[in-house]
C-alpha cells in the first residue's frame, strides 16, 4: 500500500522514543510501588482509626464495589489522556445512559435491551466528542465541556427532574450488584475485567502503541501512516463506551437512573489517571497505576466517610493529593533521563 509504513518502522522509526517512553517501565514501576505503598499505609490507619468497622469484609467488599463504577470510567478517561485529550463528559455521559435505560419504553423491551442501550448512548455520546474534536478541529476541553452540559440537560429533561426506578421484572440489572462469586459481587467482576482489557488493548495492540504515539507527538505519528483524527475518535468512542458500562454498574448498585448520577466523576476519573502516572499532556501512562488511582481515593473516601468527616474535608484532601501528583509530574520532566 502506497505511503503505508514498512514493517518494522515502529522498531527504528521516529516512534521508537515515544513507544519506549510510554511502556510504563522505570520510573512507572516505581510509581506503581509508591502507590501500593499508600494504599498499605490508608489501610493501616483504617485499622487503627476504625479497628471494628475498616477491617470487616463487608466494608472492603464495599470499597470494591464503590471502585467499579469510577474505576471502569478512568479507564476509559485514561485512555484519552495518554493519546493527547482529556473528557469532561464523563460524569453526565454515564448519567444520560441509565435515564436512557431505565425510561419506560426502553425497560418494556427488558434487561439486555437495557444494558445494549447503555453502552450505545454512551458509546454514542463519546463518538459525537470524538467528531468534534478530531474532524470539527475543536480543542478536547470546549468540546467534551459541551457534552458535559449538554448530556446533563438532555437527562434532566428525559427524566424530568425525577429518579426512574427499575422495574421489579428486570431484576436481573440489580441482580449484578447482589449477586456474589467467591464473596464478592458480579460489578467488581465487571471492573476487573474492563481493567484487563483496558491493559491488554493497550501493552499488547497496535492500538495501544498507536495511543502512545498520538499522544506523544501527533506529527511524528502522522508521518508514520498514523491516521491521527480517526484514532482520536476511536479514544473518545472507547471512553464513552467505558461510561455506558458505568451507568450500567450504577444502575445495578443504585437500581435506578438518575440525572443526578456521576456528579463530579469526571475530577475523580482525571484525579486518579494523573496521581496514577499518567501525564497530562499525553504519550506517557499505564492503566495498572490509573486502577492503584482509583483505589487510592475510594479508600480515602471510605476512611472519611467511616471517621464522620465532611465531604468538604474528603475535597480538600483529594484537591491536595493532585496538587502533589501534578509537582511531582513536572519534577520527573525536569529531571535529566
Amino acid at each position: 500500500m502506497r505511503g503505508a509504513p514498512a514493517r518494522g518502522a515502529w522498531a527504528k522509526g521516529p516512534l521508537r522514543p515515544l513507544r519506549r517512553a510510554g511502556a510504563g517501565r522505570g520510573p512507572g514501576e516505581f510509581r506503581h510501588l509508591g502507590l501500593v505503598a499508600a494504599l498499605a499505609l490508608l489501610a493501616v490507619v483504617g485499622v487503627i482509626s476504625e479497628p471494628d468497622n475498616f477491617p470487616t469484609s463487608g466494608n472492603l467488599v464495599g470499597i470494591l464495589a464503590l471502585a467499579a463504577t469510577i474505576g471502569v470510567i478512568t479507564v476509559g478517561q485514561t485512555f484519552v489522556i495518554i493519546g493527547g485529550g482529556i473528557d469532561l463528559s464523563v460524569g453526565s455521559v454515564m448519567a444520560l445512559a441509565s435515564v436512557w435505560a431505565t425510561t419506560v419504553a426502553t425497560q418494556s423491551y427488558g434487561p439486555a435491551v437495557m444494558a445494549l442501550c447503555a453502552i450505545l448512548v454512551g458509546t454514542g455520546a463519546g463518538v459525537v466528542s470524538g467528531l468534534l474534536i478530531s474532524y470539527g478541529r475543536m480543542v478536547p476541553f470546549i468540546a467534551t465541556l459541551a457534552m458535559l452540559v449538554s448530556a446533563r440537560g438532555l437527562a434532566q429533561r428525559m427524566s424530568d427532574r425525577k429518579t426512574q426506578l427499575i422495574r421489579p421484572e428486570n431484576d436481573a440489572i440489580e441482580s449484578l450488584s447482589t449477586t456474589k462469586v467467591l464473596g464478592l459481587p458480579l460489578v467488581v467482576y465487571i471492573f476487573a475485567a474492563v481493567a484487563v482489557a483496558g491493559w491488554v488493548l493497550l501493552n499488547r495492540t497496535t492500538f495501544g502503541r498507536r495511543t502512545f504515539a498520538v499522544g506523544g507527538n501527533p506529527e511524528a505519528a502522522r508521518l508514520a501512516g498514523i491516521d491521527v483524527r480517526r484514532h482520536t475518535l476511536l479514544l473518545y468512542a472507547l471512553s464513552g463506551f467505558c461510561c455506558g458500562v458505568a451507568a450500567i454498574i450504577i444502575m445495578a448498585r443504585t437500581t435506578t437512573g438518575s440525572s443526578t448520577h456521576g456528579d463530579l466523576y469526571e475530577l475523580d476519573a482525571i484525579a486518579a489517571v494523573i496521581i496514577g502516572g499518567t501525564l497530562l499532556t499525553g504519550g506517557r501512562g499505564t492503566v495498572a497505576g490509573s486502577i492503584l488511582g482509583v483505589l487510592v481515593f475510594t479508600l480515602i473516601t471510605n476512611l472519611f466517610i467511616l471517621n464522620g468527616l465532611q465531604t468538604s474535608d474528603q475535597l480538600i484532601a483529594k484537591g491536595v493529593i493532585i496538587g502533589i501528583a501534578v509537582l511531582l509530574q513536572r519534577r520527573g520532566l525536569r529531571s535529566p533521563t
